[in-house]
């Protein structure tokens, strides 16, 4: 049973938001701080990661994922406020 998680990353001031899916969440972030790939998430600075979910199963997430990006930035910021208020980089608590 492989893991997976669904995950959230903001710029520093909270103005552009990113919603991912990966297998290997620590490494997709780094990848994302680092900007590894030139991409939305490089364009727009979105190197913090404020909200993950985990899957044990990848279509699961992969479906939540795409429930995520067809809704609105109020539902992402409502998920993002009842695990992380503070809305800190949750990156260190991964390891």
């Amino acid at each position: 049973m492989k893991r997976s998680w669904v995950y959230i990353m903001a710029n520093k001031n909270k103005t552009t938001l990113y919603t991912g899916v990966t297998s290997r969440l620590s490494q997709r972030v780094i990848e994302h701080k680092t900007k590894k790939y030139k991409g939305f998430s490089a364009r727009y600075n979105c190197e913090n990661l404020v909200f993950f979910r985990e899957f044990t199963d990848i279509k699961q997430a992969i479906q939540y994922e795409k429930k995520l990006k067809a809704g609105n930035r109020a539902k992402k910021e409502s998920l993002i406020n009842e695990q992380n208020p503070e809305w800190k980089d949750l990156y260190d608590d991964l390891k």
